[in-house]
């Protein structure tokens, strides 16, 4: 009860806090490529629902058909103000309206498209148990993900044999130690991590 008051208090002050980086945002992505606003896309939610995840959209509309993973910044998918706002993470900041609504936490275990959800084992599915989140210690520890993929021969089969499965078992990291204070802790070192 008292993650979810947070969790609402937090995204409607940051949401009008930002609001004007919004809009600014939002009229940089109409005039820069066809497309929307938003990006949606179907993740795996609390106790395995569905939901869509927003986000702003970064990548030339229909992209998502040429594969689920991007490969780095340098992706030709990108445009040019995707590459700005992937940089800074500034596309995540519509999530704070699937936090709003209930769909997500501020922190929580990333959410993952059905494909690869499909690839838990009964232990990795326990990050299902929780709501998932904005950022989370896998967000932190591989903020450079996208670097990592574009190095290797097969980006695919390093994610789901390496990445995926390091990035579970901190998700199961966070389950167990879970509290108002490491949630305020991983915010706080997200930040960190984003403007450093």
């Amino acid at each position: 009860m008292l993650k979810r008051s947070f969790d609402i208090l937090f995204s409607i002050s940051t949401i009008i806090l930002l609001s004007p980086l919004f809009l600014a945002i939002s009229i940089s992505i109409l005039i820069d490529s066809r497309g929307g606003v938003f990006y949606k896309q179907i993740r795996i939610g609390k106790n395995g629902s569905d939901f869509f995840i927003l986000k702003f959209r970064s990548m030339q509309s229909g992209s998502d058909k040429k594969g689920l993973l991007t490969m780095s910044d340098r992706d030709n998918r990108i445009t040019s103000v995707g590459h700005f706002i992937r940089k800074y993470k500034l596309d995540e900041l519509p999530q704070l309206i699937n936090v709003f609504i209930g769909t997500m936490s501020v922190v929580g275990p990333r959410p993952e498209v059905p494909e690869y959800v499909n690839l838990y084992t009964d232990e990795q599915r326990k990050v299902l148990t929780v709501k998932p989140g904005i950022t989370d210690y896998a967000s932190i520890e591989y903020r450079n993900e996208n670097e990592i993929l574009r190095k290797a021969e097969n980006p695919e089969q390093l994610y789901i044999q390496e990445i995926m499965p390091a990035k579970l078992k901190l998700n199961l990291k966070y389950i167990e130690e879970q509290s108002i204070f490491t949630d305020a802790k991983i915010i706080v070192r997200t930040i960190f991590k984003i403007i450093c």
